[in-house]
């Protein structure tokens, strides 16, 4: 478990000063995380790291994962399509199973909290049944859910609708609600084993453990198998690549428990890359955090080629390992890459060959704009700006103000998105 002080040396004394000095100025307060999974997934990683920390700044913390059986996860998933846009239908039954295990979990928990933040739409419902239990109300949206359809999202707004504020990743994903929204980006835990330094022979005993060869230039993309993902769009971009171009293409990702799709999108990039030497495909456990850092550093290229996304957190923890990174133009990746400055973002399979055959043949390029993601993700993306965030936004909450707060926005003017060089004519 990581001390607050130890992130000095990466942020600075003022940011952890302007932590401790905000959590004075809150007082003694209790917070309640509750989501659907304590392993894999964005979520479950940033609670993780989070919560020492505030218990170091005198906030009382405690994280609540809701329980459901195999139908209550599917509909779920469904839903989580759904709010990304994708035609799902979901019945009455579908939808009374979902209250029946928010009202189930609501009896399990025993809590009370100052704070209470709710995580995405698994356990939105349980401030019908536990609204005396905590203060003040938010939930934590982390998906994409600026085009949903609009069915779902009209149920889940009853619930949403009850709460006394609500977070987004990005502006454009908010929605009409009845009361204050807030903008605050996700974040890395930068000393954690998915983030820390690892030393060249680490990297390797990783690589010889899970058969990855560094005989060819490694392009890696890690994420759940999932068909926001596009992992097949990643093989058909790698198999434009390599008509010309020797490399080699590892998708790496793991399970989560709320997550019963991917087995089946996994069987479906298996059939894809069925007879490809040059692929590897690593299904790994969902705590192999020791492994994807190494595997991200010995990559050349990372993609993560998404076609609907949250923020992209594995965006993030590549470019604080100072790769060359690819992604699809979604979510918080737009605003994470810029081209020719902290990445290349791309739209299509053809643009995402461009962009590898780019960097391959472009080596230095890939070098310095790597650095300079590093240097971007040091300033706004790590946790202790999580931190000052969401201190901020419960000192807010005691005193409601505006209906719209924007903290600390990558600011798109900054040196750190000047382009390193011209940008040919071609476009991606």
């Amino acid at each position: 478990m990581a001390n607050l002080s130890e992130y000095e040396p990466l942020v600075g004394k003022g940011i952890i000063d302007q932590l401790r000095r905000l959590a004075e100025r809150l007082g003694p307060r209790t917070l309640v995380h509750v989501n659907s999974t304590r392993v894999g997934g964005g979520v479950a990683e940033l609670l993780r790291g989070v919560l020492p920390l505030w218990d170091q700044l005198g906030i009382t913390s405690r994280w609540e994962v809701i329980q459901g059986d195999q139908t209550f996860f599917e509909i779920t998933k469904a839903m989580h399509n759904a709010l990304q846009g994708r035609k799902v239908p979901l019945s009455a039954t579908m939808l009374n199973h979902y209250l029946e295990v928010n009202r189930e979990n609501a009896r399990r928990f025993d809590w009370e909290g100052d704070f209470v933040v709710v995580n995405d739409p698994q356990p939105a419902y349980l401030i019908q049944e536990m609204r005396s239990r905590g203060k003040c109300w938010i939930w934590r949206c982390h998906i994409d859910v600026s085009r949903p359809e609009r069915q779902v999202w009209r149920f889940l707004k009853d619930a949403v609708s009850q709460y006394d504020a609500s977070i987004f990743s990005m502006a454009n994903f908010s929605q009409s609600l009845p009361h204050p929204q807030f903008l605050i980006y996700p974040s890395i835990d930068p000393l954690s084993d998915k983030n820390r330094d690892l030393s060249p022979e680490e990297i390797q005993a990783v690589l010889d453990r899970l058969g990855v060869e560094r005989d060819k230039p490694i392009i890696l993309q890690v994420s759940r198998f999932d068909s926001f993902k596009d992992p097949l769009g990643v093989i058909q971009a790698f198999r434009l690549v390599r008509r010309q171009t020797p490399c080699k293409l590892v998708l790496a990702g793991g399970e989560a428990t709320d997550d019963p799709e991917g087995p089946r999108i996994f069987a479906e990039v298996q059939e894809a890359a069925q007879g490809e030497p040059d692929i590897q495909l690593l299904l790994l456990p969902p705590d192999s955090h020791y492994e994807i850092n190494a595997l991200q550093r010995a990559a050349d290229i990372i993609v993560q080629k998404s076609v609907r996304e949250g923020f992209g957190l594995t965006v993030t923890e590549a470019m604080w390992k100072g790769k060359p990174v690819i992604g699809g133009a979604a979510g918080g990746i737009v605003m994470q890459l810029r081209n020719y400055s902290t990445g290349f973002l791309v739209h299509t399979p053809e643009g995402c060959a461009f962009r590898i055959r780019y960097l391959l043949h472009h080596p230095e390029l890939a070098r310095r704009l790597g650095q300079k993601a590093r240097e971007f993700v040091g300033r706004h993306f790590l946790m202790t700006r999580n931190l000052r965030d969401y201190l901020t936004l419960m000192i807010l909450c005691q005193k409601p103000g505006g209906r719209v707060v924007e903290l600390d926005a990558p600011d798109p003017e900054c040196r750190a998105h000047e382009p390193l060089i011209d940008p040919p004519g071609a476009g991606s």
